[in-house]
């Protein structure tokens, strides 16, 4: 699984012109799933997020999470990070997993990050989306669950 998780001042999700979600303070985590994507990635990812201290602290530290500062999450999927673009300037999402396997995993993520954490909500799997989002920082986490740095 690939996630960039992004800290932000508001974020929200519009399906249809129809406001789906939003967040004041929080994160906004898009999240690309591949085939070899199992349950150890999803639990150890939805571990990780809601302790991740990247707010600042009262000293202008990032020393808190968005659990200590009380903020939500949203969550939408995004196939797109996985895009190779190795050859040519048309992206190949060969790694990306099938949309049925895909929606499974991104549901399973879904239910055990809110295991971990109240105010998580959601985009539409599949959807067109417009996703609105004021970046604070402006600070941006790339994570790879292959690739746990």
């Amino acid at each position: 699984m690939r996630a960039i998780i992004q800290r932000v001042s508001e974020a929200s999700v519009i399906i249809s012109s129809i406001e789906k979600c939003s967040v004041k303070e929080g994160l906004l985590i898009l999240i690309g799933i591949e085939e070899s994507d199992n349950d150890g990635d999803v639990l150890w990812l939805s571990g990780k997020i809601p302790d991740l201290r990247i707010f600042s602290d009262k000293k202008g530290l990032m020393n808190l999470s968005v659990r200590d500062i009380k903020g939500g999450i949203i969550v939408v999927s995004q196939f797109t990070l996985h895009a190779s673009t190795k050859k040519g300037n048309r992206p190949s999402f060969i790694r990306a997993a099938k949309p049925d396997k895909a929606e499974a995993v991104y549901s399973n993520f879904l239910a055990a990050l809110k295991r971990e954490f109240d105010d998580v909500k959601s985009g539409e799997f599949g959807a067109d989306m417009k996703v609105h989002l004021v970046n604070d920082g402006p600070v941006t986490i790339f994570i790879d669950t292959k690739n746990k740095e």
